[in-house]
């Protein structure tokens, strides 16, 4: 792995753990020489990601649309800022320039983020590993609603299978670099119900 977006909030949250554990994310990407591309803002665990990386000699790619840098929460100091002009292009742009995705604590951008990267996966748009870090806990009632899709007969279990989950950063890269993606189609017949 070359590369790897990282999804993430534009706040810290309420527990400080959720911007340590971005900071050492980053950290870890430098260290491993894995560069990290992401939202391009400055603020929040997205600030922290970039710095994280940053301090530590990585190279942080920001893919940031034009009507947010208007906002002032542009990174001044990444290696690169790619201005893009749709919130689509953003993600698009990143997908393109990474090897795989990660998933940190977040809201409503982050989730979508996620899930579009999953959908993409599950139709055969890409091979690239998806995962969550699920730091304290953060996605465990998401977890449940995704096995409850599986249950319920609208998500096979090879799909769910797709998502790389875990609590530990080294452990989390570990499952990504070995990762197969599946060789089935997405669609379930009636009778694999």
């Amino acid at each position: 792995m070359k590369r790897l977006t990282v999804f993430c909030g534009s706040s810290f949250g309420t527990e400080k753990v959720f911007e340590e554990q971005a900071y050492l994310l980053g950290k870890t990407l430098a260290a491993r020489k894995i560069g990290l591309v992401y939202g391009g803002a400055n603020v929040g665990l997205m600030g922290a990601v970039a710095n994280g990386a940053m301090e530590n000699g990585g190279e942080v790619i920001g893919v940031l649309p034009h009507h947010l840098k208007a906002k002032e929460i542009a990174h001044e100091h990444l290696t690169s800022l790619i201005l893009v002009d749709t919130m689509h292009e953003r993600k698009t742009k990143m997908n393109d320039l990474s090897d795989g995705v990660i998933a940190l604590p977040g809201g409503f951008g982050t989730f979508e983020e996620l899930f579009e990267m999953l959908t993409w996966a599950q139709l055969g748009l890409h091979k690239k590993p998806v995962a969550l870090l699920n730091i304290n806990g953060f996605y465990d009632d998401l977890l449940t609603m995704i096995q409850r899709t599986v249950d319920k007969g609208f998500l096979k279990e090879t799909n769910q299978k797709m998502l790389q989950v875990s609590d530990n950063i080294d452990d989390l890269l570990e499952k990504m670099a070995t990762y197969k993606a599946p060789d089935l189609p997405k669609w379930i017949k009636k009778d694999e119900v």
